[in-house]
Order: structure tokens, then sequence, then C-alpha cells
């Protein structure tokens, strides 16, 4: 293992057939990171995480977690390990504590350690009061805290969160992102984040791989993927035109500069851009089609214009149609009694 990391990736890969899903990929992470996977439904990341979990076998290519293999070291890996999947996995009919006994029993905690384990846990999320009520009565970001500190039953040293904040309205949005944080300062836990959100991987993550096709197209803090955005002569213009037309959409989309166009209402426009002719060749673009320019604007970069100028499109709202179907059921649908 490399100095001061928990996990190490080298040359990762899983196939399905003639599909690849996670192509050859290589990275480290640090104890005590919160390391994200930030891409496009399809990318390869909730794959990668099965792997990392030790419920899907790699086509070739290591990873040690802890100092143990994946493949060899399964059960030591186990050990270690917490996932909080895609999908909720609470009984509604049992009450938070129930929950929370039946999920750290299939760890053969001793009872009493668990039972003050459940206490902390409760505590720790805001949720002691509702400890007696049935889950199923609880609001969409109560169940989510619930869905988190069940993986914390075994005190992993890694954490899993696949899409944590999925589905979720803004305010427990932040509630997961702040308690994710809260964990991650006070207990030291590792944490990997998947997610096609923006906003999650960039106030969450320490680092964050762009993940896309299978591939690490970029790994670098936030700041710094900003900062290279910035350096590869790259740019995003934010234009108002009192006359927009599909018509001159069309032909700034065409050009070679543009990147990519997004239409925010009637009269405003946001272009990603790179090249030095850029700002001429928009603006003559416009002028040929009679657009009437009323206000432009130079913008800073935000973490999806990066997105977009490295994986060159807009982040996918469903998965690739060539994954697998047991793929599309989530990462954890089939193998979740393995987790010990």
């Amino acid at each position: 293992m490399q100095n001061g990391s928990i996990i190490e990736v080298k040359n990762l890969t899983k196939t399905f057939g003639k599909f690849t899903a996670v192509d050859n990929i290589s990275f480290n992470v640090k104890e005590g990171e919160i390391f994200g996977l930030l891409g496009p439904n399809g990318a390869g990341k909730s794959t990668t995480l099965r792997m990392l979990s030790t419920l899907a076998k790699p086509t070739s290519g290591t990873a040690i977690i802890g100092g143990y293999d994946i493949v060899k070291n399964d059960t030591e890996v186990r050990k270690l390990i917490g996932i909080v999947s895609e999908k909720m996995i609470m009984y509604n009919r049992l009450t938070a504590k129930e929950n929370l006994w039946f999920f750290g029993s299939l760890f053969n905690i001793p009872k009493d350690v668990l039972r003050k384990r459940i206490d902390e846990l409760l505590e720790l999320v805001q949720l002691t009061k509702f400890k007696n009520a049935q889950v199923g009565t609880f609001s969409t970001g109560m169940r989510q805290r619930m869905n988190v500190v069940r993986a914390l039953l075994n005190t992993p040293k890694v954490l899993y969160l696949d899409e944590p904040t999925l589905g979720l309205d803004p305010q427990s949005s932040v509630e997961i992102r702040e308690f994710v944080k809260k964990l991650n300062r006070e207990n030291g836990t590792t944490v990997i984040v998947t997610t096609h959100m923006m906003v999650d991987a960039d106030l969450m993550c320490d680092r964050i791989a762009i993940v896309d096709h299978g591939k690490i197209e970029a790994l670098d803090t936030s700041v710094n993927l900003k900062k290279q955005f910035s350096g590869a002569n790259a740019t995003v213009i934010k234009l108002e035109l009192s006359n927009l037309t599909p018509e001159i959409i069309a032909t700034i989309q065409e050009l070679h500069c543009s990147d990519s166009v997004t239409q925010e209402d009637s009269t405003h426009l946001k272009i990603l851009v790179h090249g030095e002719e850029a700002f001429d060749s928009i603006i003559d673009a416009i002028r040929s089609k009679g657009g009437k320019i009323t206000s432009m604007e130079n913008l800073q970069p935000t973490l999806e214009d990066v997105f977009l100028h490295i994986t060159g499109h807009q982040v996918r709202d469903s998965a690739d149609q060539k994954m697998p179907m047991a793929e599309h059921r989530g990462p954890f649908a089939r193998q979740q009694s393995r987790i010990r």
C-alpha cells in the first residue's frame, strides 16, 4: 500500500460479455479522505463500488483495502466496510431501534455492545426520540439517515455511499452531506461517494474522479479541476438576447468552439466554449442570424462546466442501454446478505 492510502486500485476492469463497464482504472484513496466518483448513470461508478465491496469479481486488475485483496481476502475486506446503497434497505413495519437491532445481529455483535451502539447512532443522527416509531412513518430524509447509520453498525473504517442524496429534497440533501462530513471529521471514517450530482461532489469530496464510459477522465480536488479548466483555454459565457430563436441556438451549437449550449430562459444562454477566437465566433454567428445581444458575461467555471468540457456531453439521465439488466437494478440488489 502507498503511504497513507487505505484503498489502492490498479488496472481494475470489469466486462459483461463484449461490454466493458469499468475500463482499466487506477486510483488511491487516502485514509480519512472523502473521495468522489462523479459521472453519469452507466459510467461505471456503481460497478466499481460492487467490486470494491467484494460483490463482483473483477475481470482483471486488483484492489487492496486496508491491506486486504478484494478477491483473495474478501471476508477480511467485508469486516472493514459499510455500504449505503442507492436503494433504502429498511423494514417499514419495524421501529428504528428494531431495524438497527436486526441488521446489527447479522454482524454477530454482542448484545450489550450492539445496544450501546444503536443508542449512539440514533443520537448521532438526531433520531433518538423516534427510536420506537415505525420507519414507514419517517420522512425520506429521516429514512436516508437511518440507511446511513445502518451501515455504521459494524464501525467500518471505509464507508461506501452510492448516490446518497438521490430523490431527496434540498433540505434533506444538506442534512446528509453535513452528516457525512461530520462522520468523516469526528470519526476519521474514509468515505467513497458515487454520484452524478455535481453539488454533492463539490461540497463533500476532498478529491473527485470524473468517470465516463468506464474510464477515469480526470482526478483532482474540485478547486484544481476548475483551475485546469480555465487553463485549458476554456470558458463559460452567459448571453442575453432580445430575440433569442431556435435557429440562433442551433447555429451556436454547430460552431467548432462551442462545447455545449444551455438555454436558461426565453432570453438567456449559457455557452461552454474553448479557443482564443471563441468570443468573436459566437458574436459573429449570432449576428449572422439577426440576433441582438443585450448583455454578455464571462462566468467562473462550475464543476458541471468542467465535467462537460472533459466528457463532451451533458450528464445522462438513464443508465447506458448496453449495461446488463442486473446492473440496472442497483449495485447491491442481489448480494446484500453476503456483507457480514
